[in-house]
């Protein structure tokens, strides 16, 4: 496998995390909104429920730090080849 090859197969590993990822700041939003924003009020009854928001913030904390973690990892890598 040559560099351009390599370089191929990080971007699409990356494409496939970032979608992976994207339902953690989505849920993180929701739960802050739940959290700080609703005042009791939310839109969706859910929201208003303290063991929901909590939830939604550490699963959606985690799911954002493991994203991060495999982006960061996989990009560095990018940029290794990319230099060589």
């Amino acid at each position: 496998m040559n560099n351009s090859e390599k370089i191929a197969v990080l971007e699409k590993k990356v494409t496939r995390v970032t979608w992976i990822e994207s339902p953690g700041p989505i849920m993180f939003g929701l739960g802050l909104y739940g959290k700080f924003g609703a005042g009791g009020n939310a839109f969706h009854p859910l929201l208003n429920d303290a063991t929901v928001v909590t939830s939604l913030l550490v699963i959606g904390g985690l799911i954002m730090i493991w994203g991060g973690y495999n982006i960061f990892t996989l990009k560095r890598q990018l940029n290794r080849l990319t230099k060589a």
